[in-house]
């Protein structure tokens, strides 16, 4: 398509009619004006901020890695820079710090590529509370949010008391179907009589949490398509966009939303809390002019900037590195990453026997690789193209346990409950996993269970992480589970 050419050419089209009533409501706060006004060159101003002189911090150092070297640097912050340290201790706009936003701004140029020129940028304290403020953007009370068939629970915490529900979308190797979208949207007014059809797309499309599975290229181009037919937000919530595992770094890497996205529709969430460290708080929204000024709006009054002081170390940081070492950096993070997935699977293949789905046909569902013990398939699993985690599938239909809840009929949930007891087995066996459960989209309380939720009977999920432990700590982990597999399988 021409415009997908264009490399920011086009302009975002008017989306204004997504925003709802509250954030419609937003006024510019007044004490952001005076700030603003505060920085013309002679001005006095008897308008009042506490006085730099009196912040108790004047001056600090930071340690950090140097990307292309295993040496280290010392960064120095003080009141004597261009940028005082005492600035980043003070009360700001709302947007963040200007140099950092320009930064972010010059890496999105490089890195993303945007097909429309009029996007902004706004600092954030990280992609949980971002995503916070887009759902007081966009929805209002009863909305349904289009979102993965498991999705990250963080963000459905959100959403749950404001009384959203999702609207799950099937999903393969690739993250969510294009035809599976398409077919909902289409059927809603059929499906959902009198409830308004979403106009949201919450995804986490590279090495999603919980399935680790990155979206291509050309699925990226079908899914944005649909949107823009059907007239949705797509929300991309990012932060393991570096953490991808192709042969070539840049080159390979699967491209964002934003280098289709030449209307405009594309909200997305950045973090350095995967890339540098997640008690920062810090990231940054990319969004059309429009949609940033509403979320500045929200922002001013909910949570002003991000904190200071992770503001100056970051710049600093990025400063010193310059974009390329910031790129040296984020590719050795990705290799140290994809080396801990590979010890996980090796991992598994101590204890089970690895084989292809197509293998195992009695699996219908199966993707990837299946685990065996013995010829009994216990769980399967997609090996990840990006992320921090395994997401397997454990096939319940061989386990005696299972069966006998199963047709005792004694529970309502027996693959909840299952679960629940398999999870507390690990537990006991002091290796800890994260319930699938978590995972699952709230659609109501009256779909909770898996066949209410029309989820795949004889099966739950386990999240593996692979991000925290040493290659010892994860074979103990591994040959503890397989322990207790081989006890409840009886194999």
């Amino acid at each position: 398509m021409a415009h997908e050419q264009s490399n920011g050419a086009n302009r975002a089209v008017d989306l204004s009619h997504h925003l709802n009533l509250k954030i419609r409501s937003r006024h510019p706060s007044p004490l952001k004006d005076i700030i603003r006004l505060m920085s013309m060159e002679g001005m006095v101003s008897l308008a009042g901020l506490p006085h730099p002189s009196l912040f108790p911090v004047h001056t600090t150092s930071v340690t950090s890695s140097d990307p292309s070297a295993s040496t280290e640097i010392e960064l120095k912050l003080s009141n004597d820079q261009k940028i005082p340290l005492s600035a980043f201790f003070q009360y700001g706009t709302g947007a963040g710090n200007a140099q950092l936003r320009e930064w972010a701004r010059d890496f999105t140029q490089l890195i993303h590529q945007p097909a429309y020129q009029d996007f902004n940028i706004l600092l954030h304290p990280g992609n949980t509370n971002a995503w916070g403020k887009v759902v007081g953007l966009l929805c209002e009370e009863g909305d349904y949010i289009l979102c993965e068939s498991y999705t990250y629970p963080s963000a459905q915490a959100y959403w749950i008391p404001q009384k959203n529900y999702a609207a799950p979308i099937a999903m393969d190797g690739q993250g969510i179907r294009d035809h599976i979208l398409e077919e909902t949207l289409k059927a809603w007014d059929t499906t959902h009589p009198g409830v308004r059809r979403p106009h949201v797309l919450y995804l986490v499309s590279v090495g999603s949490n919980q399935a680790g599975v990155t979206m291509g290229p050309e699925r990226r181009r079908k899914v944005y398509d649909v949107c823009v037919k059907y007239d949705i937000i797509i929300v991309e919530d990012d932060p393991y966009s570096f953490i991808q595992y192709p042969e070539q770094f840049l080159s390979s890497l699967a491209p964002s939303f934003l280098k289709y996205d030449y209307q405009g529709r594309v909200i997305r969430l950045e973090s350095f809390s995967k890339t540098l460290a997640p008690g920062l708080r810090l990231g940054y929204f990319i969004a059309n002019s429009m949609l940033a000024e509403r979320l500045l709006r929200a922002t001013e009054v909910e949570t002003q900037d991000p904190p200071g002081l992770s503001q100056a170390v970051v710049l600093s940081l990025l400063q010193n590195w310059g974009m390329d070492g910031y790129l040296t950096w984020l590719q050795n993070l990705r290799l140290e990453y994809q080396k801990r997935r590979d010890w996980m699977i090796d991992a598994f293949a101590q204890h089970f026997r690895l084989v292809g789905a197509s293998e195992t046909p009695q699996l219908e569902t199966a993707d990837g690789l299946v685990a065996l013990m013995g010829d009994v398939p216990v769980f399967s699993f997609v090996p990840p193209t990006g992320g921090m985690f395994i997401w397997a599938k454990f096939h319940l239909s061989q386990n005696p346990a299972f069966k006998k809840m199963q047709f005792d009929g004694t529970v309502d949930d027996p693959e909840q409950a299952f679960a629940g007891s398999l999870w507390a087995r690990f537990a006991e066996e002091l290796v800890l996993l994260t319930p699938g459960s978590y995972y699952h989209p709230w659609q109501g309380q009256d779909k909770i269970t898996t066949k209410a939720r029309g989820a795949e009977p004889e099966t739950t999920h386990f999240r593996f992480s692979f991000s925290m432990t040493t290659k010892e700590e994860m074979a103990l982990g591994i040959s503890r589970l397989a322990r207790v597999v081989r006890l409840s399988w009886e194999v």
